[in-house]
């Protein structure tokens, strides 16, 4: 009975966001739901526990939040992250639309930019590309989604936050459990993309196309001059004629300088978290990766102070959002019904990471937050799994991918941005194909690694 009570305080979480409602308002109300049903203090139950988890988790990784907003924000006011982008999407062209759009994604995010930074940059170059190939635009968030978090976000060397916090409970590197974190990586892509250009033909023959919109004109009139842009010589300069326009106007650093500073962090990262903990790594390679984008692209900075008060309100606002259901999840765990779970999870029959693996992702499922997921459960789960003497490196590797499954679910803030305030699209439309490479492949994935891990 409380497993189902917890289930319906989840399944409210779920409801009241995907009816649009704000995620901290959503989290209260659900919490105070199973709070009550539990037979706790309801203000206890919010001013302690809620709390606790709430500002734990901010004091913990808002830092980190910060410096990879700034480090978003400055890669789009130099046009950076446009110019990456862009030169992907013009090599590939439209007959690529789909893979252009997926590596464009893939790219910025596992250099260190903001998933949302990537999403609106992204988006419009992919409408122009989809457009061009009369592909269905439903199909867009998954391709956004999937370049972004499928398998960049829990591959070894990414400067992703689901990637780090296992760092702090596990005491390894961002590179742990490298070779197969890496061969499941590419195992994502490979079926993922396969995936995705196979229900996107399935849907052209069946007689879908692209739908155009009044807001798309301009967009994609910018998306174009972006595309000119970006191939551009730094001395050229459009004359009355040029296909779209004076691409002056809209000049974008050369793709090889503008790729520097994604490297820098990846680098940074790698070399310094063999000398310190991997959170104070994380933090001297995001500045290194901000400083870098400013000295090598000082001529295309145009709001320098912007982009710090920008990245430091997104970094707010995401850091929140995820402290809520980091909130929210705190207070389940203190629940019969969570401790049931638990229990269930960590003494099913066969190796001992199936149980990590399953007890994490259903947590991130329940949070809908793979970094909030992770720091409800680890605190709990590590201590266990430790003493059993497994392996760091695999305990992190599998930690880091159970938290990209069940997270997908539809009250996930990232897929509820991506698909509506992004694309514009609804979750009728366009959770399918999202579900299917962010939720079930990655699932699929993580026990493939299990069972990897456990035989070698």
């Amino acid at each position: 009975m409380q497993i189902l009570l917890l289930v319906i305080g989840l399944g409210l979480l779920v409801w009241m966001t995907m009816r649009g409602i704000n995620i901290i308002i959503a989290a209260i109300i659900s919490t105070s739901f199973v709070a009550l049903v539990s037979g706790e203090n309801l203000a206890k139950a919010l001013t302690d526990t809620y709390m606790k988890g709430f500002t734990g988790f901010f004091a913990s990784w808002f830092i980190l939040f910060l410096l990879g907003a700034i480090f978003g924000k400055v890669m789009e006011d130099t046009g950076a992250a446009d110019g990456i982008a862009t030169w992907i999407m013009k090599v590939l062209g439209p007959k690529g639309a789909v893979m252009a759009t997926v590596l464009a994604c893939a790219i910025l995010t596992y250099g260190g930019v903001s998933l949302f930074i990537v999403g609106f940059s992204v988006y419009p170059l992919a409408v122009s590309l989809f457009r061009g190939a009369n592909l269905p635009r439903r199909f867009i968030p998954a391709a956004l989604v999937f370049g972004s978090i499928s398998f960049t976000m829990t591959m070894p060397g990414s400067p992703e936050i689901q990637n780090l916090i296992p760092t702090k409970y596990f005491h390894t590197t961002p590179w742990a459990g490298s070779w197969i974190g890496i061969l499941i990586a590419l195992a994502i892509f490979a079926v993922g993309s396969l995936y995705l250009l196979r229900a996107i033909n399935k849907a052209v023959a069946a007689g879908e196309h692209f739908e155009d919109r009044v807001t798309d004109a301009h967009m994609i009139e910018a998306a174009q001059l972006e595309m000119a842009a970006a191939s551009a010589t730094v001395t050229a300069a459009a004359g009355p004629s040029a296909p779209y326009g004076n691409v002056a106007e809209k000049r974008l650093p050369n793709v090889l300088v503008a790729i520097i500073p994604l490297i820098v962090v990846v680098v940074v990262l790698a070399v310094l978290s063999q000398h310190m903990d991997s959170t104070s790594a994380a933090m001297y390679s995001m500045s290194a990766g901000i400083i870098s984008a400013w000295i090598l692209m000082f001529n295309h900075v145009k709001r320098f102070w912007k982009a710090l008060a920008d990245g430091a309100q997104e970094a707010i606002v995401a850091t929140s959002n995820t402290c809520a259901v980091v909130g929210f999840g705190s207070v389940a765990a203190t629940t019969e019904g969570f401790k049931q779970v638990v229990t269930a999870v960590t003494h099913i029959p066969g190796p001992p990471l199936l149980g990590l693996g399953l007890a994490i992702t259903l947590i991130c499922g329940l949070t809908g937050s793979a970094s909030g997921g992770l720091g409800i459960a680890l605190p709990i789960l590590a201590p266990i799994y430790t003493k059993m003497g497994l392996d760091p490196g695999a305990m992190h590797r599998i930690s880091a991918l159970a938290s990209g499954g069940l997270d997908a679910l539809p009250h996930n803030g990232y897929i509820v941005t991506t698909i509506r305030a992004i694309c514009g699209e609804t979750h009728k439309k366009a959770y399918g194909p999202v579900a299917m490479v962010s939720l079930v492949i990655t699932t699929v994935a993580m026990f493939a690694a299990i069972a990897l891990f456990s035989i070698f």
